[in-house]
């Protein structure tokens, strides 16, 4: 990998030792010139992250082709040959997160009002004849009985819950300014909330509070629905990244836990989860990037080709924990199936319960 001319002085800049060839054998520095051209700034920057030695390429081809070999490789002790586990996940990562925002999966600001309405109204026209019509009918058919069972009774509470379709076009309208509404009740303000959970207090108050004083703060300033997810969505993208890398020790955690203490260190299992998350990322992005290039061409048999590459990298996605468990922890398959299942499945609703936190904090951080 070459940073620059090699000086004729063979006396290190940074420690004063002498280089015989192109790297100080007691510091590591390059012995080149101090002064470069300015484009060597771009082409430090290149090299710096990819490694024309093909240590970077070659990361990138074991990570996606060979599961589990990067893994086992760095276990092993042979720890120059590929990119290490740490810089890879931080690489991988600044360019997906980087990529999503230059192009927004979701751009809600960006959407025409005609066809918003348009379709506001079309849900409303399927919906109105199920709920206004449908509902009524029913609720008329059962109380036209001579005697009513309870069950009945219960049918028609239940059948009333049904919202009309006023109450579903005012939820579509995402224009309206947002109408709290907690614990069945619509209350007007955040007086009349407070009053009415110091009167009846729950155990879930300690969660529930400090949202619904948030929504009364956000109505107060004439926040609409519209603005509110718009909001979200950003603060949760711009937080996402934070939380995908506060999870990486959670996975680790599962994995050891499921995997024996004596053979296996805390630490390898970090290693595998750094890997796994990098060829997550990473094909998630590639995904994304055939997606985005099969809605701007119109060429049907090259979109055959994308949609057919992404069905692909999808199920090879779904499939890759698997291989590459099976590979490091060396279980026999039927048991290393299984335990996959189990660590697949516990980190699934733990993710989902992150997402969730995620959410909340995005929500409380609107201003």
């Amino acid at each position: 990998m070459s940073h620059g001319k090699i000086r004729e002085d063979k006396t290190c800049l940074n420690c004063g030792h002498q280089v015989e060839e192109r790297f100080c054998p007691h510091c590591g520095q390059e012995n080149t010139e101090r002064r470069q051209p300015f484009y060597f700034l771009f082409t430090h920057f290149i090299e710096d992250f990819t490694h024309y030695d093909g240590q970077f390429w070659g990361t990138v081809k074991n990570l996606l082709f060979k599961p589990g070999k990067l893994t086992n490789t760095y276990l092993e002790g042979k720890r120059q040959k590929f990119v290490p586990p740490v810089k890879l996940y931080i690489f991988v990562s600044f360019i997906t997160f980087f990529v999503f925002a230059l192009f927004p999966m979701v751009n809600i600001n960006s959407k025409d009002k005609d066809n918003e309405e348009h379709n506001k109204t079309s849900l409303v026209k399927i919906v109105k004849p199920v709920t206004s019509i449908g509902t009524q009918k029913i609720i008329d058919s059962i109380k036209a009985k001579k005697t009513l069972t309870e069950e009945d009774s219960l049918a028609i509470e239940k059948l009333k819950m049904i919202p009309d379709s006023t109450e579903i076009e005012e939820m579509m309208d995402m224009d309206r300014t947002i109408d709290p509404d907690f614990s069945g009740k619509n209350y007007k303000t955040k007086k009349s909330y407070d009053s009415a959970i110091a009167k009846n207090p729950g155990f879930f108050d300690f969660l529930e509070k400090p949202i619904a004083h948030k929504f009364f703060e956000l109505k107060e300033h004439g926040v609409t629905k519209k603005e509110l997810l718009d909001n979200m969505l950003e603060k949760s993208f711009h937080n996402l990244p934070k939380a995908l890398f506060i999870y990486l020790p959670l996975f680790a955690f599962f994995l050891w836990i499921f995997h024996s203490k004596k053979k296996w260190w805390y630490f390898d299992h970090g290693i595998f989860t750094l890997h796994y998350f990098s060829f997550l990322l990473l094909t998630i992005l590639l995904i994304f990037l055939f997606g985005k290039v099969a809605k701007l061409t119109e060429i049907k048999a090259l979109n055959a080709v994308l949609y057919l590459v992404m069905t692909i990298l999808t199920i090879y996605s779904m499939g890759y924990f698997f291989i590459a468990h099976r590979r490091v922890y060396r279980a026999h398959g039927l048991v290393s199936i299984i335990v996959g299942i189990m660590l697949l499945t516990i980190n699934f609703f733990a993710f989902m319960f992150l997402l969730v936190g995620l959410a909340l904090v995005s929500f409380m951080m609107i201003h």
